[in-house]
């Protein structure tokens, strides 16, 4: 076994192992008494249902694939296994991690009443459990599975390919389904709750309270795990594809992306021991310092391995590898910088925001669209930037290599990710439980961090989603180019430019579907806060309480349902394209499927971006307001805000996320298909 693969499986293992201890550390801490057992079942019996219901839906569908894979003679049994290896890791990384915080949520409740130094260390801890297996599970998987593969050369590396496909799988449902639930319950509660009947957040009087923190769980904390799962393995095994067929006398290629995460996952092992409050009591400081120090870390690290990996090949320089990484590094820095200033409370895009709230509903709206616009602009700036510096490097083995640098440090970016809803809800069951200030006033401060952490993880797999999709578009070509059948796009071909325009119709058709789902969800839920109401008066009055388990059911029926269609278009989409390829002049579907990568990964990067950060600025422009600016909670700017937020709640939770595994996914399926294509 070569050494860097040692490397990365040993460095999943112990990565495994600290997830592990996390989660046991966090289940031994006290759930508090009575007052916070009543919420924190209601959510975990919730999340438990939800996920119960999706994952078999999925598996449903899954199995389905798994049997087509395994019949059809151009796959064959190594396709079938790896796509469902990938799934079956995707899917265990955030149940997993869901699970854990669901036993969190009330645990760090419980904990601010001690301090805001516990309730931090529990939380981080939980969000710990989802960082590192998540990143374990994927290079364990990658590492595992090539390993396999390559002890068996008649089969070659092609069926890597089924292993990120049933990643993908499992990612898109997750992020629809998970941020169907969760954005049709946070608006439900927020209309018919703030604004119909001016009763506080995480108000238990209201219905959809606890299907809102149930959709933190399953949405933000599951569905954000497989994205970044799915991104992460794919960006191995393109990157392990491209090495492959441009350089296959150097098989080191193949493996030191593997290295690379190995040795950045143990960087975050010890950055993230970094993470403890000061004497200022930022929490948020306390998470970036763990983040800095890992990044220090890994950076130091890549620069060693390929001193030392790559040292003796000679398709590459080991200098123009270490640069590559340092590319990919400086790309997503920059897209956190940016996503900060339109984000954060403090600066004035969210501020502009909160200002055209005080002259109504519309202009509000208005405002954050064109926030959410303007905010793309530096991010794909910079993303240009960087595929052409990684290309003159290395080739599009540098612009893979650049992807890895930025994605091997998932295990502390999702730490910090899955670390928000679990301080999110934490918040909502101290509100509940009815407990003292203080501990209100600690959650707080731990849910603002999150919103930054939850904001800047978004467009951290937006990011890596649009260069693992160009990574895929050049395996996809090279594919091609192993046969002897070199694909020439030209604007001058029909195929092509139709292709491009089709492709770059589906990130629009996804998003709408997924918008419609969230709306439709909504107003159902709306509606049953307004009869529950209506029907028992006492409930406004905290003299009963509502039916939560109607609301909860009700929305894992609309979410189940609503995610199959907008699921399964880029899977439909290549797989016509195969269908009618017998019919067609020769190579002309090879060249309408490559031109709809290309429309599909530029519009969709530019959309996810402009929805994400829209969004997240539309929801910090109404926490200004509740702050205390422009007339406070219950003013009409506060209403108007209201509504800015749940416009951009489904933007930045649902559709926007969700077009990551969506171009990856078609990505895959084009590689998948190939064979068929030709």
């Amino acid at each position: 076994m070569e050494l860097p693969l040692q490397l990365s499986l040993l460095a999943s293992g112990l990565g495994t192992v600290y997830a592990l201890g996390c989660a046991a550390w966090v289940m031994r801490q006290s759930e508090g008494g009575e007052a916070l057992q009543l919420p924190y079942l209601a959510i975990r019996k919730g999340a438990a249902a939800f996920m119960r219901i999706q994952y078999g839906t999925i598996a449903i569908v899954g199995l389905a694939i798994f049997a087509l894979l395994w019949v059809i003679p151009q796959f064959g049994p190594p396709t079938a296994v790896g796509f469902a290896l990938g799934g079956i890791c995707s899917g265990l990384s955030g149940v997993v991690g869901m699970w854990v915080a669901v036993h969190a949520n009330v645990r760090t409740a419980n904990a601010a009443q001690s301090g805001l130094s516990k309730a931090l260390q529990v939380a981080y801890r939980s969000g710990s459990v989802t960082g590192f297996l998540l990143a374990s599970l994927a290079l364990a998987a990658v590492g595992g599975f090539y390993l396999w593969l390559h002890q068996q050369p008649e089969t070659g590396l092609a069926p890597l390919a089924g292993l990120g496909f049933g990643a993908s799988l499992i990612s898109i449902f997750s992020r629809l389904g998970g941020g169907i639930f969760t954005k049709a319950a946070d608006v439900g509660a927020d209309l018919a709750g703030k604004v119909e009947q001016n009763i506080p957040e995480d108000d238990p009087r209201n219905p959809a309270v606890i299907a809102d923190n149930v959709g933190d769980n399953v949405g933000d904390c599951a569905g954000m795990a497989a994205d970044v799962f799915e991104s992460y393995a794919v960006t191995l095994i393109a990157c392990i594809l491209v090495a492959s067929w441009l350089a296959p006398q150097y098989p080191l290629l193949q493996t030191f992306p593997l290295a690379m995460g190995g040795i950045a996952l143990l960087a975050c092992l010890f950055g993230g021991q970094f993470v403890w409050l000061g004497n200022s009591d930022n929490v948020g400081l306390a998470l970036l310092r763990g983040v800095s120090i890992s990044l220090v870390l890994a950076a130091v690290g890549y620069y060693q391995i390929s001193e030392y990996f790559l040292t003796h090949q000679a398709e590459f320089t080991s200098q123009s590898i270490i640069l590559a990484t340092l590319i990919g590094l400086g790309v997503g820095f920059g897209m956190v910088l940016n996503t900060a200033f339109y984000t954060g409370l403090r600066f004035p895009p969210v501020q502009r925001i909160a200002k055209a709230a005080c002259q109504g509903h519309g202009t509000n709206i208005i405002t954050g669209l064109a926030i959410g616009m303007k905010s793309t602009t530096l991010p794909t700036l910079l993303v240009a930037l960087g595929i052409i510096l990684a290309y003159q490097l290395a080739g599009v083995y540098g612009i893979a290599i650049a992807t890895i640098g930025l994605l091997a440090m998932t295990p502390i970016v999702i730490t910090i990710d899955a670390y928000g809803p679990v301080a999110d809800n934490a918040g909502g069951i101290v509100e509940m439980a009815g407990l003292p200030e203080a501990a209100r006033s600690n959650t707080d401060a731990l849910d603002a961090a999150g919103n930054m952490t939850k904001a800047l993880t978004k467009v951290f797999a937006i990011g890596t989603a649009g260069l693992a999709a160009l990574a895929l578009f050049a395996a996809y070509r090279l594919e091609f180019s192993a046969k002897g059948d070199a694909l020439i796009f030209s604007l001058e071909d029909p195929f092509v430019l139709s292709g491009i325009f089709i492709g770059a119709l589906l990130p629009f058709l996804f998003s709408g579907m997924a918008l419609e789902a969230v709306g439709r969800a909504a107003g159902r839920i709306v509606n049953e806060v307004r009869r529950q109401f209506h029907e028992n008066p006492k409930i406004l009055e905290g003299k009963a309480l509502p039916d939560y388990a109607q609301a909860i059911a009700m929305l894992t029926r609309a979410a189940i349902l609503s995610m199959i269609l907008p699921g399964s278009l880029p899977v439909l989409a290549p797989l016509a394209a195969a269908i009618v390829t017998p019919w067609m002049p020769q190579g002309s579907m090879a060249l309408l499927v490559g031109g709809m990568l290309m429309g599909a990964v530029t519009t969709g990067l530019l959309l996810a971006l402009s929805m994400s950060t829209g969004g997240g600025a539309w929801d910090n422009a109404k926490k200004y307001i509740e702050a205390g600016h422009y007339g406070g909670k219950g003013s009409p700017a506060h209403h108007a805000a209201v509504t800015g937020d749940t416009v951009g709640d489904p933007c930045k939770d649902t559709a926007g996320p969700a077009i990551n595994p969506m171009i990856k996914v078609l990505s895959l399926m084009a590689v998948l298909l190939a064979p068929f294509l030709g």
